[in-house]
Parts: C-alpha cells; sequence; structure tokens
C-alpha cells in the first residue's frame, strides 16, 4: 500500500502535465505545418511568422518539463525547439557572395503606413545610402506631396507613382531614367514595375512589392504573391522590393523564392532582423529585398522608420559584369 502511494501520481501533478501538454500541442502543429509547408488559415499563417519565437517558447517548456521530471514531455518539447533551430538559425549566417564585376544598385523600400512614414527620414536615408531606386508602398496622396517638399524628387528625378488612399497605393522612385512595365500581372497597379536604365547599355527590372495583409484578405494575399515574376535568363536582372507579409516560415514566400531570386538579409546572415510589429507582437521579417540569383550581395540594413509600423530596408545588389 505504501509502495502504491508513492508512485501514484498526485492531482498537481497531473495538472502540471496536461498544462505543459497543452501548452505544447499548438507548437507542435505549427511545427508540423512549417514542415510539410502549408499555410492554412489566417490565424495559422499569422502564427508561422512568429515560428522563430517558438523555438524559444518551446525551450522554456522542455526546461520546465524537464524540471518537474516530466521527462517524455520534456524531450518533445526539445524536439521540437531542435527541429525549429534547424529550419531559423541558417538565416543568421551569411552566404559566401559571387565577386561580380557589375554595377551596383542600391534599392530602399519602405511601407508609409497609409502615408504616415516621415518623409524627411526616407529623404534623409536616400541621401546617406545614395539609393538608385526607391520602392514605397502605402503611399497616398498626401504622402507625395509630403516627399515632395522634403526634396524626394530633386534627388530622384524619375518616377512612376500610383498613390491611393491608406494602403493601396504604391511607386517606384528612381535615379535614372524608367520605363514602366506589366510585370505583376492583375495587381500591377498596386505592384507596380518599371525597368531602370543604369546606363551603358546596363537594365534592372524592379517590382514594388506589396500583397495584401493575410489577416484581411488570404486569398488576395496568395494571388497577388503569385502575380510577381519569375527571375531567368531570358530577361535583364529583377529585383523585388517591399512589403511582401510573409516571410521565411511561409510556404508562400519560399515558392517565390524558387523563381530565381536570393533575399538580401538571408544572403549576408541577417534574415531573422524584425522589420515590423504591430506592439503586441514582437518584431517580424515581412519586408524583403529579392535579387536576381545572378546578382550578389554587398550591404544590407533594416532602417527604423518614424511614423510607420515597418521599418525601411535598404541592399546594395551587385550586377554580373559585361
Amino acid at each position: 500500500m505504501v509502495i502504491e502511494d508513492r508512485v501514484r501520481v498526485s492531482p498537481r501533478g497531473k495538472l502540471v502535465s496536461g498544462l505543459l501538454i497543452g501548452a505544447l500541442v499548438p507548437f507542435a502543429v505549427l511545427t508540423a505545418m512549417r514542415l510539410v509547408g502549408f499555410d492554412g488559415t489566417t490565424y495559422t499563417i499569422a502564427a508561422l511568422a512568429l515560428t522563430p519565437y517558438a523555438g524559444i517558447a518551446t525551450l522554456v517548456l522542455a526546461v520546465l518539463a524537464l524540471g518537474s521530471r516530466r521527462w517524455w514531455t520534456g524531450a518533445v518539447a526539445l524536439v521540437l525547439t531542435f527541429t525549429i533551430a534547424t529550419l531559423v538559425l541558417p538565416r543568421a549566417f551569411a552566404n559566401e557572395q559571387k565577386a561580380l564585376g557589375g554595377k551596383h544598385v542600391r534599392v530602399l523600400a519602405s511601407n508609409m503606413l497609409g502615408g504616415r512614414a516621415d518623409p524627411a527620414t526616407i529623404v534623409g536615408y536616400v541621401k546617406d545610402h545614395q539609393v538608385d531606386v526607391l520602392s514605397l508602398t502605402e503611399m497616398t496622396p498626401e504622402a507625395v506631396s509630403g516627399l515632395e517638399r522634403a526634396g524626394l524628387f530633386q534627388l530622384l528625378p524619375f518616377h512612376l507613382l500610383n498613390p491611393a488612399e491608406w494602403a493601396s497605393g504604391s511607386g517606384l522612385v528612381s535615379k535614372h531614367p524608367l520605363t514602366p512595365l506589366k510585370l505583376s500581372g492583375d495587381s500591377n497597379r498596386k505592384q507596380p514595375s518599371a525597368s531602370v536604365d543604369l546606363g551603358d547599355g546596363v537594365r534592372v527590372e524592379v517590382v514594388a512589392v506589396h500583397p495584401a495583409a493575410p489577416m484581411w484578405d488570404r486569398h488576395a494575399w496568395v494571388d497577388e504573391a503569385k502575380d510577381l515574376p519569375y527571375a531567368d535568363a531570358e530577361h535583364d536582372i529583377r529585383i523585388l522590393a517591399g512589403d511582401f507579409n510573409a516571410g521565411f516560415d511561409h510556404a508562400l514566400f519560399r515558392e517565390l523564392l524558387t523563381r530565381g531570386y536570393v533575399d538580401a538579409a538571408d544572403q549576408l546572415g541577417k534574415a531573422l532582423h524584425g522589420t515590423w510589429t504591430n506592439g503586441m507582437v514582437p518584431p517580424v521579417p515581412i519586408d524583403h529585398v529579392l535579387a536576381d540569383k545572378r546578382t550578389a550581395i554587398a550591404d544590407f540594413k533594416v532602417l527604423e522608420m518614424p511614423g510607420s509600423d515597418h521599418d525601411a530596408v535598404y541592399a546594395e545588389v551587385v550586377l554580373p559584369g559585361r
């Protein structure tokens, strides 16, 4: 009878075990979705953006489980932690870049949060980084006026602007002549594209990227992302820059990379640096510069943007020499 009492699990122990197992279940589901490449519903799309933080959470649960001698629960938590770490940690390590002798294209992308981003800050970054092409999303008519007063169009005199109220406006602004293109299908006005003439017969094609936020319209998020073009040897070098509303833990974003692109942040080991937060969730990296895989990446930065819920992203892309 005494032996039976010693091995019997107390009600408190059962409660602890139940809480730990219950806490692990959503992380197990999230990890499985990430592994099989299924983005799922609006809510799981949002949860997948937090995958790096899920790795920290499962590690904490593992420590709690092992500390309370819930060995099997702790083992499962550790397996989840190591699985997530395997998926996430490579983004913190730089890849060796090709030695290319072509022109350098400096690209800046900023989501203006319905025109609220500080125009003087944007113009300051254009000056400081000698930006060639600026991609602007959530650009309103009032934002265009503010950028003009701040002197943007004196620095970058060529532009393709589609301002609109709140989130639908976008544009490209360039130091070099632009020729409008239609590379983004049905979302071309919202995601404008242009050929940029860099001189000496060298051109690049740039798209200002801004698929719909999946929290508001999951189907439009998919459709507008799939509107984005492939990069291949049949075309000039292509660069996609803007707010993708997606990151590496979304199958939709990884599919874009298979179209012939590399992520500038990932190439330099900076792809874990968050670019967006609504104040209630930790920062997540959903703003990107994707460059044709024939290029090399010389620099990448995430730049604070007052007035917006998105930081700006900057990349220096090196083209193949001729």
